[in-house]
Order: C-alpha cells, then structure tokens, then sequence
C-alpha cells in the first residue's frame, strides 16, 4: 500500500483525490506510451465545484506531472487556482465544450495522438470489427471529419454534434477524444479502443481482415456489459495501474 502524502496545496479532500487520480493517469499513460510530448491532455472535474476542471501544466512531460501541480481552469481555460503554470489553452478548446455542454458524461476526457489510434482515424473506415476489442466499440463511436487545428470554438458545435449519445469520437486525420463520467471508466475505454487500434493496424498489415458478423458483435457487446459491471467499470483495471506505476516513481501523489 502507497503511503497517502497530505494535500501540499488547500483543497478539499474531495479535489485532493481527484489530483491524485488525474495525476496518477498521466504517469499510466507515460508509462503505457501514450504521451505526446508536452501536448494533448486528461482533464478532470472538480468534485463539488461548478465547471472548474483539473489539467495537466504546459510545458511539463506527462512524467513530471503531479498532484498539486495540476492547473485548476474554469470551462473557458482559465487559470482559477493557486497554480504558476499556464495552460494550453488552444489545445482545450475541445475539452472545454464537451465539459460545458456534456456534463455528467464527460466530467472526465482525454485526447491522444497514439500512433495506432490515429491511423485508425485516418483509415477511411474507421475501426472495424476486426477483433475482440473493436466489437466493443461497434455502433458506439462518433466521427468527425478534420478541420485543421482544433482552437476554434465555433467548431465545438460540430464536435458534439458528431458525438451524438456516444462516448467516443474519432477526429479524422487527427486522434481521438474518449470521455466517461467517472476517470477510471474513461481510462479503461481508452485501454480498449487503443488495443482494438493496434490489432486492427497489424491485421490490416497482413492483408484483407476477416470481420465479425453484427448479430455476433451484438451478443458480445450484451455480454460484456454483463462483465464490466463486475469490474467496477473500470476501477480495478485504473487501481492496478496506479500500483504499477507507483512501484516506478511515486512522486506523482506530491
């Protein structure tokens, strides 16, 4: 068991914790390789507040986040909290309008540039039942079709329109946004669309793929339903993680 380091910064418990998640997933996807730099972004609702959300600060690696150095914005971008960094304020753009407009369903969003996701966003198919992971996702995934850099607001409208009741939405030409009310509901979407990507580019590789019929892909997404309810849509999956990632370096719960 992790030792609990006390909140170096004043917040509630209820903030304290939601850093040390934010924080903690940030350091998974380093450490799963899905970083980008110093670019894209997790954000995370404020617990009991009114559109404040949790960031990572720009300029520092995903492995140099922590807990207390987490940016606390209002739905605008803006620096609200005791924080010295700034943010990338273009770069969530995105974020900002599925938060604002969203609600419930988006408290917690990530956006990646993984290369396997994003030449599934750039195949003319999109993802393909070609594999266990992607008949996760069948009929559940919106699409929307690139525009250049995403740092207009105006074009927010469009994004949520292209979401639909969905959770995920593909940008073609660019990477993925994955949303979830809850931060470990909306990690393990992202572990499953990310392996769903991966075989469907080695399958594809290899030659024509072999797709799963959609009466099948209905029972297999009936029945895992059935499965996540047992795995506390997505809690043990997100704590192993933070296990793992505690045993490498710690420092994220400062």
């Amino acid at each position: 068991m992790a030792t609990q380091l006390k909140p170096s910064i004043e917040c509630t418990k209820e903030e304290w914790q939601a850093r040390l998640d934010l924080a903690a997933c940030y350091r998974i996807f380093d450490h799963l390789g899905w970083s980008e730099s110093i670019y894209n972004h997790i954000s995370l609702k404020v617990p009991g507040e009114e559109d404040t959300f949790l960031i990572n600060p720009f300029g520092l690696l995903y492995d140099e986040v922590t807990a207390s150095n987490l940016v606390k914005i209002d739905v605008e971008g803006n620096n609200v909290g005791p924080s010295q960094y700034m943010v990338n304020k273009a770069g969530f753009t995105q974020h900002a309008y599925f938060h604002k407009h969203l609600g419930e369903r988006a408290q917690a969003i990530c956006h990646v540039h993984t290369t396997a996701t994003m030449a599934v966003c750039s195949h003319e198919d999109g993802l393909m039942p070609t594999n266990f992971y992607a008949c996760n996702f069948q009929d559940q995934i919106g699409y929307h079709d690139f525009e250049g850099v995403t740092v207009r607001e105006e074009e927010g409208e469009r994004l949520v329109e292209n979401l639909g009741k969905n959770s995920i939405l593909m940008l073609r030409n660019h990477g993925p946004v994955v949303m979830d009310k809850t931060i470990q509901g909306m990690f393990l979407k992202m572990w499953a669309l990310q392996r769903a990507c991966e075989i469907q580019v080695a399958t594809i590789g290899m030659g024509k793929p072999q797709l799963v019929p959609q009466d099948v892909v209905d029972v297999h997404q009936r029945d895992l339903s059935v499965m996540q309810s047992q795995g506390g849509a997505g809690m043990f999956d997100f704590e192993a993680w933070k296990r793992r990632v505690d045993k490498i370096d710690n420092s994220w719960r400062k």
